[in-house]
């Protein structure tokens, strides 16, 4: 059975003079540029294909989240751009094959690293159960929806060791307290020995003191790690922040033999921020740095602006990590160093979250690391945003 416009244009064919089927074309060309004109306004993207598998039609949205051009890809296979999707089955010429729609998710890295959700279904004539003429994809970028599980997922976790912080200060910092005080009475007692009677003793109550005191800085690093405080912001300059941190870590960065470069720029933008979390970031950060460059090395600080965001990037020579050290630096508890806590990388990236920023870490054995983090411009707080073309937001000026 027929239907539609076009169907009834083909049996009036032989009926209508040639002036009236001219008005028939020009309204089937204005149908056809109307429906253009929807798919190309979508922001998921279309593609159309043959029986073959054969790209028929794609809208502007496909043509950018797969890389390619209408002209150039018309007439090439779906799997050039999208593999592992099993169209022969999808598109069986058996009717009793076909296992109708599809729906999944891939990871794509061209032409840049995203990830799609697409939904292919069948196109069969009439809607009966015939072999498919074609198939119908349509593409969804969820790229922003997967940064949103990790994050999600980093937000349960970070839950779950802050319940278990409460428990662990209360239980083992009073403890602590205690063993500290009776640990100092007891090393006044040894002193008072004399030297044959304290031999061995006055060292084993030094070590003792080191590990409670040890202990009792894991349990604060825990505690500030798990329990953010909303930070204070005021405006202020990162140049001098970073002066004074390396000011207090001086006598340190001599003794381990790193030489230090710095380039902040007089006039870098200022940022709102809070001095002593911003501080604490510094801090952690250079004494990673300098804890990874065992024989000395070059502790290199630069700074820059972009028109959203102030850049201060921090740049070591030490022994770098792995691919699969890079992928748990912000765990809680994981380290590389003998005597870390695993906490402080925990702490700066909660930092940097808390004021608006985001950090990148660029690392490799033997090739040292880079950490840079990005804030954003005091002055460029609030923008405003232009109007919307054609379905797709401008960039803000």
């Amino acid at each position: 059975m027929k239907h539609g416009f076009l169907d009834r244009l083909i049996d009036r064919l032989g009926k209508i003079d040639p002036g009236s089927l001219q008005s028939h074309f020009l309204r089937l060309a204005r149908e056809k540029g109307l429906l253009e004109t929807i798919f190309h306004s979508m922001q998921e993207g279309l593609v159309i294909s043959d029986r073959n598998g054969r790209i028929e039609f794609a809208n502007r949205s496909a043509e950018r989240l797969l890389g390619f051009t209408m002209p150039e890809a018309r007439g090439h296979h779906v799997g050039r751009y999208l593999r592992d999707i099993g169209w022969d089955a999808l598109l069986a010429t058996d009717a009793g094959e076909c296992p109708g729609a599809t729906n999944r998710e891939v990871e794509v890295s061209y032409p840049e690293h995203r990830f799609l959700s697409f939904y292919v279904m069948p196109l069969r004539p009439d809607g009966g159960g015939e072999a498919p003429s074609g198939a119908v994809l349509i593409l969804r970028d969820v790229t922003r929806e997967r940064q949103n599980e990790v994050q999600s997922i980093e937000s349960e976790r970070l839950r779950a060791v802050t319940l278990l912080a409460a428990g662990v200060a209360h239980e083992i910092g009073n403890p602590l307290n205690s063993l500290h005080i009776h640990l100092q009475l007891i090393r006044r007692s040894v002193n008072a020995l004399s030297e044959s009677q304290r031999e061995g003793l006055s060292e084993s109550v030094e070590i003792a003191l080191r590990e409670v005191e040890r202990l009792d800085r894991i349990i604060s690093e825990f505690l500030q790690a798990v329990r953010p405080v909303k930070p204070s912001l005021e405006s202020a300059e990162l140049g001098p922040l970073v002066s004074e941190t390396l000011e207090f870590l001086r006598p340190e960065l001599a003794d381990r033999r790193v030489l230090v470069e710095l380039e902040i720029p007089a006039d870098l933008p200022t940022v709102r921020l809070d001095r002593g979390q911003i501080r604490q970031m510094l801090f952690n950060l250079i004494k990673n740095a300098m804890e990874a460059m065992t024989s000395g090395g070059v502790l290199r600080i630069t700074a820059g602006a972009t028109d959203r965001l102030v850049r201060l990037a921090i740049r070591d020579t030490g022994v770098g990590m792995t691919a699969e050290q890079l992928g748990r630096v912000f765990e809680p508890y994981y380290t590389t160093k003998r005597e870390g806590s695993g906490l402080g990388m925990m702490i700066v990236q909660r930092i940097v979250r808390d004021h608006g920023g985001e950090i990148e870490i660029h690392s490799e054995p033997g090739g040292g690391t880079c950490v840079t983090i990005y804030l954003p411009r005091e002055d460029r707080l609030v923008r405003l945003l232009p109007p919307a073309v054609d379905g797709a937001p401008r960039e803000a000026t």
